[in-house]
């Protein structure tokens, strides 16, 4: 007997501005299969697309939502409209396609075949989690970063909020070296877990859930050669001081989840802790920050 689909909704908020938009997809990712964000033309407002199973959980939604508001000082009405369950995943594994990112990475989806590449380094991630999946500019902006800094050859990392654990995959395949990768919501614990097995890095990338710098096991660690925090641009800035105290001398952090807009706020409170500005990457509308700590 066919197996019965999913039943799926599309979440739809217009009108965000620049400085909201971070909030918001946080807000959504936090409650959807998948989120994608949309401009059409530059200094135009942004459309998020989020989709979900119809009716899970409505005030988790409203939850999410309510705190993107209070972040962000703006106020965005979700559209809900039922989409087909084969249709999103169609769309889903169509939008995500094999992807060559600066010099170095290769993100391949899973729905494609897996023939050995000499040329690159090959990360592989399912079409369905589309939270770093490398298609987001922060992502990429990241892993762009790395491919300078990891001739530093650094030997102690940390991946905060890692996601699905793109970044502390790339740095453990790359530098051969343990990478502790952190993140508040359990879901995304689980699936850095799972894509570590799947691209053979089980004991190299420990994906733990932790909440911020205080957490007895990223402390234990630290201090760190490198952090990446692709994160928000608010947490970047409330956890300066803690991130700046986690790096050691001469220590890198690869910074990322903020608009352009948003860049000199961040670097301001990271200046104030007492790391230094290497390199500004912008990818699109969203910038990657690489700052050191002097010593």
């Amino acid at each position: 007997m066919k197996r019965r689909a999913v039943e799926l909704e599309t979440i739809t908020l217009t009108g965000l501005p620049d400085e909201a938009v971070p909030a918001y997809e946080a807000a959504l990712q936090s409650v959807a299969r998948s989120v994608g964000y949309f401009r059409e033309e530059p200094g135009e407002t942004w459309r998020l697309e989020a989709v979900r199973e119809q009716g899970a959980d409505p005030a988790a939604l409203a939850g999410a939502l309510a705190l993107a508001a209070l972040i962000s000082g703006h106020t965005a009405e979700p559209d809900r409209a039922p989409v087909e369950a084969e249709g999103w995943l169609a769309r889903t594994v169509e939008a995500f396609p094999e992807q060559e990112i600066g010099g170095r990475f290769l993100i391949r989806p899973t729905h494609l075949p897996n023939p050995r590449d000499y040329a690159r380094m090959v990360l592989r991630l399912d079409a369905g989690l589309a939270f770093g999946s490398g298609e987001h500019n922060s992502t990429r902006g990241c892993l762009m970063a790395f491919e300078r800094v990891a001739a530093r050859k650094p030997r102690r990392i940390a991946d905060i909020g890692s996601g699905s654990g793109i970044l502390a995959m790339a740095a453990a395949k790359q530098l051969k070296r343990p990478v502790l990768a952190t993140d508040i919501e359990p879901w995304s614990v689980r699936i850095a877990g799972d894509n570590a097995v799947m691209n053979g890095l089980r004991n190299l990338v420990h994906a733990r859930l932790a909440d911020g710098w205080r957490h007895r096991r990223v402390a234990a660690e630290g201090p760190y050669d490198l952090i990446f925090a692709n994160i928000l641009a608010r947490p970047l800035c409330a956890m300066a001081k803690d991130l700046a105290g986690a790096l050691a001398p001469g220590g890198t952090a690869i910074l990322a989840g903020l608009l352009g807009t948003q860049a000199r706020w961040v670097m301001s409170a990271h200046r104030h802790a007492g790391l230094v500005l290497e390199r500004r990457l912008n990818v699109g509308p969203w910038t990657t920050l690489v700052l050191r700590r002097r010593g």
